[in-house]
């Protein structure tokens, strides 16, 4: 049966790959963007290599706007089988610089729109449930200095992931994340500063900025779509290249009686953590 798929933000970058690469394999897609324009050229895109697809121009940090989009989707395909919420923007700048604007909007795009797509897409999956696909980030899963707007709005996102993950488990709706290191149009500038910073430096490029591409990163997440598992769910993925990680959830490292005993403990564990640094 042919599974119906929303993608936001999927006009440029991540989710343009993503929604050419589900479109080759027999999802009906539903491109979301903020450009007509660019819509309807992944949409033609779609269509040409054989592919079903629909355009929908909203902004979806308005929670209006991402009902209608709902509405006009399951008017013409009745359920909804899988949401994947890519959009985003960046507005990178110190805390104590950092506008109100600049804060507000990042976490409408990220955060609060993901919370206005899965509320409205949930009543429309059917018995046989379905997937909700969220793009993170390295900056949400460990911070990222000069984007706190950013990294709070991803990290955000991985509690969304972990507790939808088990309030939806008895619906058959898994919910997972991906964290991509890839090349776009948002990264593209900020991997070419750090090049010439390290080039200017006459020091090696880092190991860590290698990224891959955006296609990997939709082949990965058409791979995630079709496996079976119900219990593949609150799970936040790595992708860079075809190198795959899994994100753990944070756990209790350690528990102690009274602080002394808890900052002996820590100091310690911060040394062994050091020594095990050292040797990799």
């Amino acid at each position: 049966m042919t599974r119906t798929a929303i993608i936001t933000g999927a006009t440029r970058g991540i989710g343009r790959c993503i929604a050419l690469q589900l479109g080759q394999e027999g999802y009906r897609v539903i491109v979301n963007g903020t450009k007509q324009r660019l819509i309807d050229e992944v949409v033609r895109e779609i269509h040409e290599s054989g592919g079903e697809a629909m355009g929908y121009c909203a902004d979806i940090a308005d929670a209006s706007a991402v009902t209608a989009m709902v509405d006009a989707v399951t008017a013409k395909f009745e359920f909804i089988d899988v949401l994947i919420h890519n959009a985003g923007i960046v507005r990178d700048r110190r805390c104590l610089e950092m506008t109100d604007e600049e804060w507000q909007a990042v976490l409408n795009v990220h955060l609060n729109a993901a919370f206005y797509c899965i509320q409205r897409v949930l009543p429309h999956f059917d018995e046989r449930g379905g997937d909700i696909l969220l793009m993170t980030s390295t900056a949400g899963c460990q911070g990222s200095v000069g984007q706190v707007n950013y990294s709070a709005a991803k990290a955000g996102m991985l509690g969304i992931v972990w507790t939808l993950a088990a309030e939806l488990r008895r619906q058959k709706i898994r919910v997972n994340a991906i964290s991509p290191a890839a090349l776009t149009d948002m990264t593209r500038p900020v991997i070419e500063r750090i090049r010439e910073k390290y080039a200017m430096r006459q020091e090696p490029f880092p190991v860590f900025w290698e990224v891959g591409e955006a296609e990997d990163v939709a082949r990965f997440a058409a791979a995630l779509l079709v496996q079976p598992d119900q219990e593949l769910t609150g799970e936040i993925f790595g992708v860079n290249g075809s190198r795959i990680c899994r994100w753990e959830k944070p756990r209790i490292d350690f528990s102690t009686e009274g602080p002394e005993s808890f900052f002996t403990a820590w100091r310690q564990g911060l040394k062994e953590r050091e020594e095990e640094d050292a040797q990799i």
